[in-house]
Formats: C-alpha cells, sequence, structure tokens
C-alpha cells in the first residue's frame, strides 16, 4: 500500500509540473529557440545564449537536456529569472521517441538542427531513426516558424522538404544560406572563419581550439542573424566566448602542460575530431589520454583503430578504464613508452606529474562516465575525490566536490543544504524583526 501511494503522489506531482510548464509556456511572449542533433547543440545552445543576451534578456538552459530539465525551465527558472525576450533549449535525445514530447511541450518558434550520427546505437539502430527523431523538433514549429539546417548533412537536409515553415541552411555547401569558407585552427591558434550570407562577408574569431567547432558557431550565427542582432554584435560576442566545460575547453598550467578537455561525450564519430585536431596543433611535444569511446556499433577493435591513429600523431597514448587492454599496442611500443596502460583516473593523473614537460599539449578524450577532466583539475586544486565510477552525471565543475572524497560527499551535501536552511531562516527572522 506504501509504494502504491508513493507511485500515485510521485504521478501526481509530475502532472503537477507539466500542468504549470504548459501554462508558463503559453503565457509567456518570449521566442523560444530549440536545438537538437547528434553533437554540437550543447555548444550550439550555450554559444547562441551568450550572443542573445547582447541583444535582449535571454534564459539558455545546455547540458541538462532532458523532460524533467524542460519542464523546471519552463515553471520554475524562468521565473527566477524574470522576463525574457528569449528562452533557448537544448533537446536531447535518450531513445526512441523522447524528444517529440519536449518538442511538443517547447512549441519552438525556431529549431536548429546540428547533425544526425548513429548515437544511442542500442535504441535508435540506424541514421534514418536518428534522423525521425530529430525532425520532431522541426515538426512541432509554431505557425511561422523558422528551421535552421546544416545543409551539409544530407539527413538533416532533407528535413527541408517535409517542413512546414521557413528553412535557412548553414554549411560549407555552395548552396547554404549560410556558408562558410576560410576555416582554420591550429592549436594554440584558435578557430577562424567567415560566413556569407545575404548581408555579406562576416570574419568571425573565436576562442575554440579544433576547426571542428565552425559547426556549432554557424549554426548559432545563423540564428542570431535571422533574429536580428547586428553582424558587428554578433562577432564581438563570438569572440568572447569560452568553449564548455569538458568539450575542448583548455586548460592552460603554470609551468605545466596545456590540456584540451574533451571529455564529456565521445561517440565513435567524434574521435577522428578530435585526432585530426592534435595533428595540426603545433605544440612541440603532445601525449593523448583516450577513457571510455560510446555509441559504436561492432567490436571493441575500435580502441585499437584509435590507437593506431593517435600513435602517429603523439609522442605518447595513454589508456585508461575498462577497455585501455583493448589498444593492441605492441610489445615494442609499451617498452618504449609509446603507449601506457593504466586503470583508473588517478593512476594516469601522477603519471602525468611525474612526466610531464613545459608547454606540451595534452588532449583527455572520454566519455562522461570516467570524469577524467581530474587528470587537469590535479595541477591546480587538491583533487581527493578519485573514484574510478562515480554515477554521477554532472562533471566535476558542475559537481564541485572533488576536493571532497567520494565517500563524504552525502554528508558535505547535507550538511550544506542544512547551512542554506538556516542562513535563509535568520535572513527572514531578521528582517521580521528589524
Amino acid at each position: 500500500m506504501g509504494a502504491r501511494l508513493r507511485k500515485l503522489g510521485e504521478e501526481l506531482r509530475r502532472r503537477v509540473r507539466v500542468h504549470r510548464a504548459r501554462r508558463a509556456r503559453a503565457r509567456s511572449k518570449a521566442t523560444f529557440i530549440g536545438v537538437t542533433g547528434s553533437s554540437g547543440k550543447s555548444t550550439v545552445t550555450g554559444l547562441l545564449g551568450h550572443v542573445l543576451a547582447a541583444h535582449g534578456p535571454t534564459h539558455a538552459r545546455f547540458l541538462a537536456n532532458t523532460m524533467p530539465s524542460l519542464l523546471s525551465t519552463l515553471y520554475k527558472r524562468m521565473k527566477q529569472a524574470g522576463e525574457v525576450d528569449y528562452v533557448v533549449f537544448e533537446a536531447g535525445a535518450s531513445g526512441l521517441d523522447t524528444i517529440r514530447p519536449m518538442a511538443e511541450m517547447l512549441q519552438p518558434d525556431v529549431a536548429i538542427i546540428t547533425m544526425v550520427r548513429l548515437e544511442h546505437v542500442a535504441s535508435f539502430r540506424t541514421l534514418e531513426n536518428v534522423a525521425v527523431e530529430k525532425r520532431a523538433l522541426v515538426e512541432a514549429l509554431r505557425p511561422g516558424g523558422l528551421a535552421i539546417l546544416n545543409a551539409d548533412d544530407p539527413h538533416v537536409a532533407d528535413m527541408a522538404a517535409s517542413a512546414r515553415c521557413r528553412v535557412v541552411t548553414f554549411g560549407t555547401a555552395e548552396r547554404a544560406d549560410y556558408r562558410v569558407t576560410d576555416i582554420h585552427a591550429a592549436y594554440p591558434s584558435r578557430l577562424a572563419l567567415s560566413i556569407h550570407w545575404r548581408g555579406g562577408r562576416l570574419q568571425l574569431e573565436t576562442r575554440f581550439p579544433a576547426e571542428h567547432f565552425w559547426l556549432p558557431t554557424a549554426a548559432a550565427v545563423a540564428a542570431a542573424l535571422e533574429l536580428g542582432v547586428l553582424p558587428d554584435k554578433v562577432a564581438a560576442q563570438v569572440a568572447t566566448f569560452q568553449p564548455l566545460a569538458n568539450r575542448c575547453s583548455v586548460i592552460v598550467t603554470e609551468g605545466g602542460p596545456h590540456f584540451i578537455l574533451d571529455a564529456a561525450k565521445a561517440p565513435w564519430h567524434s574521435i577522428n575530431l578530435a585526432l585530426e585536431m592534435m595533428t595540426k596543433a603545433t605544440a612541440g611535444r603532445k601525449r593523448i589520454v583516450l577513457g571510455q569511446i560510446s555509441d559504436y556499433a561492432g567490436s571493441s577493435r575500435k580502441y585499437a583503430q584509435a590507437y593506431r591513429t593517435a600513435r602517429e600523431i603523439a609522442d605518447q597514448v595513454i589508456y585508461t578504464g575498462d577497455n585501455a587492454h583493448r589498444s593492441r599496442a605492441s610489445q615494442a611500443d609499451r617498452d618504449g613508452g609509446r603507449f601506457v596502460e593504466l586503470r583508473t583516473p588517478k593512476e594516469v593523473a601522477d603519471h602525468i606529474k611525474r612526466t610531464a614537460v613545459p608547454g606540451e599539449l595534452i588532449l583527455v578524450k572520454s566519455s562522461s562516465n570516467l570524469h577524467l577532466e581530474r587528470i587537469a583539475l590535479a595541477w591546480t586544486h587538491d583533487v581527493k575525490c578519485w573514484v574510478p565510477v562515480c554515477g554521477k552525471r554532472e562533471g566535476c565543475n558542475t559537481c564541485g566536490l572533488y576536493e571532497v572524497p567520494f565517500e563524504q560527499h552525502r554528508d558535505h551535501v547535507r550538511q550544506s543544504r542544512r547551512g542554506r536552511r538556516w542562513r535563509r531562516l535568520r535572513r527572514v527572522f531578521g528582517s521580521r524583526s528589524a
């Protein structure tokens, strides 16, 4: 009986949240922008929110891209932020028919689709299924809405044929409405590119360390210009935007290495992009740390394929995690130090601390479950949380407890909550007594 009552209570609370979110959406006069795609959607959402913030009050929600996050954005976050002109929301797909409910709740005025790749392989199976899932955002556009589509991706470009809305495209293709040229990045030189559109040519300087960030940059810029932001303001905002944490964010240590942290996602289609970035970088010494590869079909030979490419780029390749033994590195590479196999993030951090060369460039590439960002954080913080897999979805920067041993996290959170409650009570009673 108790379990049944709890279940009924949870369902009632869910319905209340849905009702409040729908009411908030209906009442809002903001322009709602939905962003989805197999890669790049978080960066598009963050960058577009940064650009629009210079044009009008903006609320951008990225990384947390599920239905509970959308409900919270609509009925709570927007209320806290006050009346806004723009709401930018990243919609992520975790399986079949997961975007459609969010799209119908969001009712976007603008839909941005970055790319279609085979993700969540066990659920989607085929690229066509992924494309159907992403198309749901375009189908949910309000009357008079705008779809911003990647002209270089045939699965995305095909969405224009069935779209009952205005369509604008971006990409390197000649036919793109926002055509990208002159793409260049070679770390430490950051990404620069040009965008040609009906308003002329816009030269952009960014803080991204890799060329493949042209795509989310172009998508965000196209949306901003379509929404009426002046080109000069767009360029100025793009130039000040920092890469999102663990999405090729750069950490430069004093007297130590330069880290590029790409440790939030590692679908197979992104591995070559990261390795290409390292190929073009001009650092004197390069090392690559590879953790967990995700979202690929077939056997674990992907780790061996990645190693064969990485060893031609880097002075040393370090594999860590449960699949570290799958590199098929030769005994000569192991004996000569070209390849290092270490099981835990702590072992990798200690190894790099012992062997670091000032100014060397270290790429950290993995899915988020290993939290390999701790390898770089250990250079500037006293990292004490070294549990190999903690189960938390957010990155260590968001969690903020990396200087607390993992077994003490729960007590630390409880104490922090009690402290916040007491501070609120003191403020309330203090204001009443005054």
